[in-house]
């Protein structure tokens, strides 16, 4: 998390303890004893264990001593994606940590960055908030040493107990390690239904020494082994075999090999969401995750059905998106001109799902080749071909999506104009007042670049339902089009022109009829 190092803060109380106390047990030498906070009992078999570290990038743990991390990812689902950047929020972890706890991206939590200025926890509290509203009979548990993530409301409001402390005064390590001490005793000793636990030491490491080195490795160990501690104790609990038990691994922002973060580098915007637990695949790796999944899959776990109306971003790690582009992922490509993203990204096609198809009889020649015309990408490969252009910001899109990008084209010799269609498969309608189409849209407007949503019912002329003139930063987007008397099918279309402009983003496509 970006400039927050001890010298830097004025030093408080090493810790605040919330709740009545009972005995900690044995704590390892490095670890100062406080006393565990007492807990009701809990209510549920259905048990989960939120384990939060900081500043943790997940194309490290591979090189590092990390067993029981990797145990989970064998056993469990494994899902890698990537951050915002500005102007939405920095990669930092004020706003990191809050979209873990809400399941909702910045632009609806407010936070963008570490003075938490703007921040909405009313309209979208935290998941132990969130949890003290809808179940109040669950036993909840925090422990954090950042200390903003209590005092500025982002995890621990809503537990019954907490365990605060600050490893800005005192030292990460050896509060990372009373933590993990803690909730080992909390998890043997008593009966908790959810637990929060957050680790800081590798986002210090990462600060201070950068993530390219031993010493971030030396950090992901340490932590990995607090992981096993925590792992082997739950197993060990008398009840365990009639509990329910899901454990998730997450985290808030990435690091520059050099160290540090809070800019649109890949390094730093790496995220990754680990889970083991009932009903959770074990050895799946999904293209479709995303931070804000961690609070539904949790949700889903303990039973509980999401709420429209709390606007969650999320859905379960353990459900897939029936989205057709992402049938494309396997089939993706290599780089032709886009010499800026590093040949070993796979990560474009211009062949587009069964039953698509794209027009491009108008469409310019030449250009470069990876954008002419629609093409279907990955987050990392577009955000890639040019940084800081906002193409960071198309949170909502998963996976791989559709995307006409006359920028890019543009930035080798072309003639004409962009002008390209796509064009969905036709679906029923016959009997039908209306037909819904549902999608997520992230488009910048400039100059004379035109984009429409057109649809047309058997085969006759495309007629406009959506026009976008102004910028539509990842949004959901859901119209709706009257079914002409007799029509048996439609087929909707995306036109994108333009020359040298900006672009549009299209993922999630989803067509219902109305009665």
């Amino acid at each position: 998390m970006s400039s927050r190092h001890p010298t830097r803060r004025t030093v408080l109380a090493a810790t605040t303890v919330t709740a009545a106390t009972a005995a900690l047990g044995a704590v390892t030498a490095a670890a100062p004893a406080y006393a565990a906070p007492a807990l009701p009992n809990g209510t549920s078999k259905d048990k989960v264990l939120v384990i939060g570290m900081d500043g943790l990038r997940h194309d490290r743990i591979d090189a590092a001593n990390a067993p029981h991390l990797k145990a989970m990812m064998s056993e469990g689902t494994y899902g890698t994606s990537l951050l915002y950047a500005n102007p939405m929020a920095a990669t930092s972890s004020g706003p990191g940590w809050s979209t873990v706890s809400t399941g909702v991206w910045p632009d609806k939590h407010g936070v963008k960055d570490n003075s938490f200025t703007g921040k909405d926890y009313t309209r979208y509290p935290g998941l132990l908030a969130r949890l003290a509203q809808v179940r109040p009979g669950l036993s909840t548990y925090a422990a954090v040493d950042w200390k903003p993530l209590d005092t500025q409301g982002t995890v621990t409001p809503g537990a019954d107990a907490t365990l605060v402390l600050d490893g800005d005064a005192d030292g990460y390590a050896a509060h990372d390690a009373t933590i993990a001490a803690q909730t080992e005793a909390v998890l043997r000793d008593q009966n908790p239904d959810v637990l929060f636990v957050y680790f800081g030491q590798t986002d210090i490491v990462g600060h201070n020494q950068g993530a390219a080195g031993q010493a971030y490795l030396n950090a992901i160990a340490t932590q990995d082994a607090y992981v096993g501690r925590l792992r082997a104790t739950i197993k060990a609990r008398p009840t365990y075999a009639t509990e329910r038990w899901t454990v998730i691994v997450t985290t808030d922002h990435g690091h520059l090999d050099a160290g540090g973060h809070g800019g649109s580098a890949i390094e730093e915007r790496r995220t990754f969401v680990l889970a083991t637990g009932p009903g959770i695949a074990a050895g799946a790796r999904p293209i479709d995750t995303r931070l804000v999944d961690v609070v539904p899959t949790v949700l889903k776990q303990l039973g509980i059905p999401v709420d429209p109306a709390w606007g969650l971003d999320g859905k379960p790690i353990q459900e897939r998106s029936a989205d057709p582009f992402d049938a494309l992922y396997g089939s993706l490509s290599a780089r032709v001109d886009e010499t800026g993203i590093p040949a070993s990204v796979l990560g474009f096609t211009h062949t587009p799902p069964s039953g698509w198809s794209v027009i491009g009889n108008a469409m310019g020649t030449g250009g470069v080749t990876e954008w002419r015309g629609w093409a279907f990408a990955t987050d990392e490969f577009w955000s890639r071909a040019q940084r800081d252009q906002s193409r960071e910001l198309n949170v909502r899109s998963r996976g791989v999506f559709a995307v006409a990008d006359s920028d890019e084209w543009a930035d080798k010799t072309f003639s004409g104009i962009y002008d390209s269609t796509l064009v969905t498969p036709a679906y029923a309608v016959g009997g039908a007042s209306a037909v819904r189409l549902d999608f997520t849209t992230h488009y910048r407007q400039e100059g004379g670049q035109t984009a429409q949503v057109l649809a047309s019912f058997n085969g006759g002329t495309p007629t406009v339902v959506e026009s976008y003139t102004s910028d539509v930063v990842s949004q959901p987007r859901s119209l709706t089009v009257p079914v002409p008397a007799g029509a048996s099918n439609v087929s909707f279309r995306f036109r994108y022109t333009g020359a040298n402009n900006w672009y549009w983003t299209i993922d999630g496509i989803k067509v219902a009829v109305l009665p």
